[in-house]
């Protein structure tokens, strides 16, 4: 018996990454589950340049954007930008997942929440990932509020390359498959798992499967781990093809 599922995305305006990568995944696991379809809803919050202050005024625009959602009864709300809330200080995924399930739920919607932040620090967990290296598209201070974020989760990051892209539009036109010579340089001696990369608007898809062949080394992205986050908490098998170890269907 066939089921669709929808899923709603509240999604930086400057984005265009989100809406490639997570249907791609979703619509790559039909392959497998051809019974189970989804359909994919979004709402957006205003951000250009990725910086504190506009990540923490897109932040306050959550809020609209679940409620718009719940008015179309998804089934699920995936809040996409890793940073904005990780710029707001250690645990504050837990804060917005709990406040936005709380507006959709008054507006008569309830859907579960999953933050990309909340999805990464889990998968990671998952794949009982306790050392990593990370790239991020980010100037360096972001990175390290990153790597700070991930430090307080309990999750040690040993290195990180951060590409210094402060457009967000010029993050999402960045070449995924230039990420293979990034994990090159990274030192993973010791590392557990490769964040290839932590953030849902630099494209990373088409090399992930490739970097982990490469290294040897379980890797996942912002974008994989929140894909196995929506997938579990629509209880449903979390195998998509080459997407990486976290979506091999043993979580």
């Amino acid at each position: 018996m066939s089921k669709n599922y929808r899923v709603g995305l509240i999604v930086p305006s400057s984005n265009t990454t989100m809406e490639t990568e997570i249907p791609a995944m979703l619509q790559s696991r039909m392959q497998i589950k051809p019974e189970e379809t989804f359909t994919f809803h979004s709402a957006r919050m205003r951000m250009m340049h990725v910086n504190p202050d506009e990540l923490k005024k897109m932040d306050v625009d959550s809020d609209r954007c679940a409620v718009e959602l719940s008015d179309a009864r998804c089934d699920v709300l995936a809040y996409a930008c890793l940073v904005a809330i990780m710029c707001q200080g250690p645990g504050y995924h837990q804060i917005s997942e709990e406040r936005l399930g709380k507006v959709t739920a008054d507006n008569g919607g309830s859907a579960p929440i999953v933050s990309s932040a909340g999805a990464l620090i889990e998968g990671l967990e998952t794949i009982g990932a306790k050392k990593v290296s990370i790239i991020t598209p980010y100037m360096k201070p972001l990175t390290q509020t990153v790597i700070e974020y991930l430090n307080a989760a309990g999750i040690e990051v040993i290195d990180s390359i951060s590409l210094e892209v402060a457009d967000n539009l010029e993050v999402g036109r960045l070449d995924p498959e230039n990420l293979i010579g990034h994990a090159d340089r990274l030192n993973i001696e010791g590392a557990d798992a490769v964040v290839l990369s932590a953030c849902v608007q630099m494209p990373s898809l088409p090399a992930i499967q490739k970097v982990q062949d490469r290294l040897g080394l379980p890797v996942l992205s912002a974008g994989v781990a929140t894909v196995y986050k929506i997938l579990k908490e629509l209880n449903l098998s979390t195998e998509v093809p080459n997407a990486g170890h976290l979506l091999s269907g043993k979580f």
